[in-house]
């Protein structure tokens, strides 16, 4: 058997306590916040986001076919004026997680975006897997990332969602270092909590994801890959609803994570006009940005600008 004194020559079933402890507590869950009620007294918060990745993923990958860039040219010429239509017919606002090369590509997305009241936020350069950078890479990456999107928008994103919702060992140190209030790509709860470094608070706030309320593992295809959609919209629309009314009964936080190019298709597109009808139904909603819920988590206050409908 290998050394002891080599832990990364062990099996982690072989792992000594001091290996794979500062492993867990490197970023942990904090306290949990925002549990005193939110804005208005409503009785549950509605933060509804967009990844706008559109060709990035296949330029991650070196793909340079017409065929793989084309899904992607969709989610930005016919998925997004068509979710922006939706989202101003519900009165709703969103937060759109963009890439910064996907941004420089369609810079009047980023216009029609601010124009419509819509958060923006950070969600890397070109979607790189950043579990795979150096530390000096990660930040160099982030950072150019905010000013680009600083450049095309006129403000300074303040939250940012990995590109594949996984941090390095680095990721929290690039954002603390580049002033982020806020992340959304972490899963160890509900509602908002507070990130740990190595069990210390950093007041950075959590806004977390889960797959269960993502549109990608139901509707995502890769040719060659074998991955297929085999989840009827009707079947995930009924997830989402239930995932909402949960929310609603423990009066907390329903997040939901979409794809232009996976939701803004014809047959899904229509579950997404029924959910917002099914929330819109419901009183005592608070329908906010990620940044607002995040400001009224970070405060531990009820108020912030939203709307209680």
């Amino acid at each position: 058997m290998p050394a002891a004194d080599d832990p990364t020559a062990l099996e982690p079933w072989q792992w000594p306590e001091d290996v794979w402890r500062p492993l867990v507590e490197q970023v942990r869950a904090g306290r949990p916040l925002a549990r005193d009620g939110w804005p208005e007294g409503a009785r549950v918060a509605v933060a509804i986001s967009f990844d706008s990745d559109h060709e990035t993923p296949v330029l991650r990958d070196n793909s340079q076919t017409p065929g793989t860039l084309a899904a992607g040219e969709y989610g930005a010429r016919v998925a997004v004026p068509r979710l922006l239509r939706l989202l101003a017919e519900y009165d709703v606002p969103a937060t759109f997680f963009m890439p910064a090369v996907s941004a420089l590509l369609h810079p009047d997305e980023v216009e029609a975006y601010v124009a419509a009241g819509h958060e923006l936020g950070v969600h890397g350069w070109i979607h790189e897997r950043n579990t795979l950078l150096s530390r000096d890479d990660e930040l160099e990456l982030t950072a150019r990332s905010l000013d680009t999107l600083q450049r095309l928008s006129g403000r300074r994103p303040v939250g940012i969602r990995t590109p594949s919702w996984d941090f390095s060992p680095h990721t929290l140190d690039v954002l603390r270092e580049l002033g982020f209030r806020y992340d959304s790509s972490l899963m160890a709860d509900d509602g908002p909590y507070e990130l740990l470094a190595d069990g210390s608070p950093t007041g950075v706030v959590e806004i977390p994801v889960e797959w269960i309320r993502d549109d990608a593992p139901y509707f995502a295809m890769v040719r060659y890959a074998g991955l297929r959609p085999y989840t009827p919209p009707a079947g995930v629309l009924d997830i989402w609803k239930r995932e909402f009314d949960g929310a609603v009964e423990e009066s907390g936080l329903f997040q939901l994570t979409m794809h232009p190019s996976l939701i803004g298709h014809r047959s899904r597109f229509s579950i997404l006009r029924e959910l917002l009808a099914h929330i819109r139904g419901t009183s005592g909603v608070w329908w906010a940005t990620h940044e607002q819920v995040a400001a009224v988590a970070a405060a531990g206050l009820t108020t912030t600008k939203g709307a209680t409908r």
